[in-house]
């Protein structure tokens, strides 16, 4: 691939789903697949896989389609996946012990090595293997450990002090579970979840395909109010 060439964002976020897919397929023994066979498996036109994988050198042979093995290997050079990432995750409450939880992060090659909380609590306490530190300590351990991420899933008022601080110490990926846009040099990356904001893009969707039911979801005072339901014979 070309290092000068600009990769569209939308075509780098669709890497990790051809790479999901691709996966599937190994597991389920398929050597080759044609790009008009992988559009019907993932909803996207066959025009639209070849233009995103010519953007890294096509991969495919005319006639033969692509092998599958070889396309999920080159994809997972691409997304970087050939190596491990040492993680922490800043937040021990609910949403940083399930991911602690997540047996798939090892898989690929993403590794938690520590968490940090405020809570007494839950300092000292292992969560499948890894402990969790008192925030204090986690300037030292960042100084002295390779962290490549780190996982904010602390509360907004305390996500944007700990994140310039992360950053001040040399971490340069972020992933930001807290409801608050972090403000951070131009050298350190962010990527953002908001659950909030998938799960109402998801009720707009509902809205917009059940516009005749949604007297069925209207709320007054954040409580849903019953419709009126005439008797029989009015």
């Amino acid at each position: 691939m070309d290092s000068e060439k600009k990769i569209s964002p939308a075509v780098i976020n669709r890497l990790p789903r051809y790479y999901r897919y691709l996966g599937d397929l190994l597991e389920s023994d398929i050597t080759r697949i044609s790009s008009k066979e992988l559009s019907a498996k993932m909803n996207i036109t066959a025009s639209q896989i070849r233009q995103d994988l010519n953007n890294f050198g096509g991969f495919g042979q005319q006639g033969y389609g692509y092998n599958v093995e070889y396309l999920y290997n080159e994809i997972k050079k691409i997304l970087g996946l050939d190596r491990m990432y040492n993680m922490i995750v800043i937040g021990g409450g609910n949403i940083g012990q399930a991911l602690v939880n997540y047996t798939n992060f090892e898989k690929r090659g993403f590794v938690i090595k520590a968490v940090f909380d405020i809570n007494p609590r839950l300092v000292g306490m292992t969560i499948r293997g890894v402990e969790v530190y008192d925030v204090d300590k986690m300037k030292d351990y960042v100084k002295n450990n390779h962290v490549d991420v780190a996982i904010l899933t602390l509360p907004r008022s305390q996500a944007v002090k700990v994140a310039n601080d992360l950053a001040k110490w040399g971490v340069k990926g972020m992933w930001n579970f807290s409801h608050v846009d972090l403000q951070v040099p131009k050298d350190v990356l962010v990527e953002n979840v908001h659950l909030t904001d998938s799960l109402m893009t998801l009720l707009y969707k509902i809205n917009e395909m059940y516009s005749e039911e949604n007297d069925l979801h209207h709320l007054s005072n954040g409580l849903p109010i019953k419709p009126i339901q005439e008797e029989e014979g009015e």
